[in-house]
């Protein structure tokens, strides 16, 4: 029987992570099982079967034990119960979800992986401040920096972020996730004809610079009144979008949180995939879009700001086109030359199935990771 690798994430699972369950789910020479503070209402992204949780609902005497946890690190009842998997390695995806499980560590006498995504590298301390996870991330950063065996970043970008933040060198370990390449294949139809679709995919937070996207959808109504916008995903900018939408837009409809099958049918009907990413007031940045690496997988060229993690997904101007960030007008620019221009297209569409193939295999990344996991058996 395979050994048994514990996932943590404190919050399972937000719809937008799909990224984390299908690596665990990609793993061959180890077995995953899912460890949490509480469950993500309506997530179907892990089986409840594969998963311990402390807590199961946000009931106050639920949010109590979960803020006792994260400040004493006690909970026997939840240790036990994880114990029973045998686990041998201890996955935690984010840094602040981390240093919550440092106790599950120390408890499960187990060495301690830690995947940074994005914001847990590149978020400053003050933001940190504002929630309970982010203090007593900070209170523990030391020693969590002190304890892990590893620290994977799935780019270049944030693998420098944790260097400039203070995690040992010798430690960090670059690693994409990669998608899954028998799912997101290039669609055989693709050469009918499509109408003018513009696809953005992603949180409805600052750094995925949705708003950009909207203002600059307005310069190409005015030049495409066919040019049509749909914004898959949820977040807390869900109704300001909205609002700057209705004023701004004639055809732009929110689809909200969708499965990855939606997904990638709704890149199939997509003429281009929309990524207007920047630095967040925060310091919160890109740290590998895992939805450039899908639309490259099926052949969907993309347009976008340059900047932090788009700028290691994709190549400019041979997978994508890329404009200085927060530039609406050449963003709207690089989106009609897209919808135009049939051959410019098609050829950046091949260009990013050859990228995936060669880089973001998800097979091939997870099993980096498993030698990974063996190294830190050793």
């Amino acid at each position: 029987m395979n050994p048994t690798v514990l996932i943590y994430r404190s919050d399972l699972l937000p719809a937008s992570e799909t990224f984390v369950a299908a690596q665990a789910h990609a793993l061959r020479r180890y077995t995953p099982f899912f460890a949490g503070l509480r469950p993500v209402p309506a997530s179907l992204l892990v089986d409840p079967c594969e998963t311990t949780l402390l807590t199961h609902n946000d009931k106050f005497a639920n949010k109590l034990r979960r803020r006792f946890f994260l400040a004493t690190g006690i909970a026997p009842n939840f240790v036990r119960a994880l114990q029973r998997y045998h686990p041998v390695l201890l996955h935690a995806h984010f840094a602040v979800d981390a240093a919550a499980a440092l106790p599950l560590e120390s408890q499960l006498k187990i060495s301690l992986i830690v995947t940074l995504h994005g914001y847990d590298a590149t978020i400053t301390d003050r933001v940190l401040l504002r929630y309970a996870a982010g203090r007593t991330y900070l209170r523990h950063k030391d020693e969590l920096r002190a304890r892990a065996r590893f620290f994977i970043c799935v780019s270049e970008h944030i693998r420098r972020q944790a260097i400039e933040r203070g995690v040992p060198e010798a430690k960090l370990r670059t690693i994409p996730i990669g998608v899954d390449l028998n799912f997101f294949v290039p669609d055989p139809l693709r050469s009918r004809d499509l109408d003018p679709i513009v696809l953005f995919v992603g949180r409805l937070v600052e750094k995925k610079g949705c708003d950009h996207l909207i203002r600059a959808m307005s310069f190409v109504e005015a030049r495409q009144p066919a040019a049509r916008l749909l914004i898959v995903g949820d977040g807390p900018l869900l109704d300001p979008l909205r609002a700057q939408a209705r004023e701004s837009l004639r055809n732009c409809t929110f689809l909200g949180s969708q499965p990855p099958s939606v997904v990638r049918d709704l890149m199939y009907r997509s003429s281009l995939l929309a990524a207007p990413s920047i630095v967040a007031a925060s310091g919160d940045t890109e740290g590998l879009p895992i939805n450039l690496c899908e639309a490259q997988a099926i052949g969907l060229p993309v347009a976008g700001f340059q900047g932090p993690g788009v700028s290691e997904a994709v190549l400019e101007n041979e997978t994508a086109l890329l404009v200085p960030p927060g530039d609406e007008h050449a963003l709207a620019e690089a989106i009609s030359s897209l919808l135009t221009d049939a051959c410019l297209a098609k050829r950046l569409a091949a260009a990013g199935c050859r990228r995936a193939q060669q880089h973001f295999s998800l097979e091939a990344q997870t099993a980096r990771l498993e030698d990974l996991y063996d190294e830190a058996l050793q």
